[in-house]
């Protein structure tokens, strides 16, 4: 089992993590926001994190809350990421302060996004009719996309961007982080991710990449449930089934108490065989802690 964090991330540090609760730095602002899985002491005190912090996020419900701003500073500001180090292809976001403890990223994900930029690269490079017959960029369905940061990197790397996420407004933000990030072209869908999968079944469309990264819990524009453990079994069938023979890639994240990558190598390792790397991502903080995410698995196969 793997254990990935990103390595590039300057505008991004976690500074302390404990009693379910984390001490983030995005850019030049220090937000505090709950963190369930943080279940061991704090390294700071209290009083030290206030101290840093311009933001702390008040928690008025499971799912909602508000935002307590300890020092000035905007309610929307810009950060960037620079993909596989390189100082050359930034990707950018505007962030924001949400009723929903988000901010606009998950950090951790940095580690997917260099996965993808250079599969991608490496795909392009390979991408004769000898080489697998495509034509064009590797085209890449990024599912539950949330504000895009795959999207941007897949897009960066030369591919046809697919964006699929069930919130609209959500959709509207990726837009700007593309803009930001001087991007154009990505499809942009609003829809369940599910009922999108079965439509491209029926239509026989094919990906060299797919990406999903879904909630524990959701809901489609249409007030349809997802549940993860309930769903994804029937999602991982169909996606399996709209990837390219040739050549493909598959990220699967999966954030959720309690659920173990093994879970992950059983749905995904029959169709990537050996190919399959399963692990953890986490977040080191500055003060020692390791702040796991979520497990991953991922496989990529070029003929």
């Amino acid at each position: 089992m793997e254990l990935l964090t990103p390595q590039n991330f300057t505008d991004y540090e976690l500074i302390d993590v404990g009693h379910f609760e984390k001490l983030e730095r995005f850019g030049q602002y220090i937000t505090i926001r709950p963190e369930p899985q943080a279940v061991w002491d704090k390294t700071l005190s209290n009083a030290e994190w206030e101290k840093l912090a311009h933001v702390k996020f008040i928690s008025r419900s499971s799912s909602s809350g508000e935002w307590k701003k300890l020092k000035p500073m905007p309610d929307q500001w810009k950060i960037s990421y620079p993909v596989v180090g390189n100082q050359e292809t930034q990707i950018c976001f505007r962030l924001g302060l949400t009723s929903f403890k988000h901010v606009g990223i998950f950090p951790e994900q940095a580690s997917n996004w260099d996965y993808i930029f250079e599969t991608i690269k490496a795909m392009s490079a390979d991408s004769s009719p000898s080489g697998g017959g495509r034509e064009g960029g590797p085209k890449v369905l990024n599912l539950f996309a949330y504000t895009g940061g795959a999207s941007l990197a897949a897009k960066a790397a030369g591919a046809d961007v697919t964006h699929v996420d069930s919130i609209k407004q959500v959709v509207s933000w990726s837009k700007e982080n593309m803009d930001l990030s001087n991007l154009t072209n990505i499809r942009w869908v609003v829809e369940d991710a599910l009922k999108f999968v079965k439509r491209e079944e029926k239509r026989g469309n094919k990906y060299n990449g797919i990406i999903l990264d879904p909630p524990a819990f959701g809901h489609g524009p249409s007030g349809e449930k997802w549940k993860l453990e309930d769903n994804i079994n029937e999602m991982i069938k169909g996606v399996l089934n709209l990837l390219d023979d040739k050549e493909h890639f598959l990220i699967l994240n999966a954030y959720s108490l309690g659920f173990s990558s093994l879970i992950i190598e059983n749905l995904l390792k029959e169709k990537a065989g050996k190919n399959l790397h399963v692990g953890e991502l986490y977040l080191q903080a500055t003060k020692g802690s390791k702040l796991p995410l979520g497990v991953f698995g991922r496989f990529r196969n070029f003929l």
